[in-house]
């Protein structure tokens, strides 16, 4: 996905609002709601980073988390054949379904 922006370790979205000729998104991985919008494209890197500046301002004022708390586990729903398929493969390689898919997300990022 080509449609985020980074700064200081954060990441935006960016959408386009064709009916009202806006560009916004909003800051994500953490755990409050923060927007930002223009009517200029040339503008968005701008107003991002006026949003997380304020954002960190805000956390470190109040002593809060910048980033959501991720506790590492998350549901995740596949084909039944596939969940079978994947247990089946974890076991002739000696490893947990957990193990097979943290490698499968550890190579899919690595080759990003």
């Amino acid at each position: 996905m080509n449609n985020t922006i980074s700064y200081k370790g954060l990441i935006g979205s960016i959408n386009f609002d064709l009916k009202n000729n806006l560009v916004y998104g909003k800051i994500e991985h953490i755990q409050d709601v923060v927007e930002y919008k223009t009517e200029f494209a040339a503008e968005v890197k701008k107003v991002f980073k006026k949003a997380v500046n304020t954002y960190i301002r805000d956390c470190k004022q109040s002593n809060k988390r910048i980033v959501k708390f991720y506790n590492g586990r998350f549901k995740l729903n596949i084909p039944p054949t596939l969940h079978q398929r994947a247990f089946s493969y974890a076991i002739e390689k000696g490893i947990s379904l957990n193990q097979l898919v943290q490698k499968a997300i550890i190579r899919e990022i690595e080759a990003a």
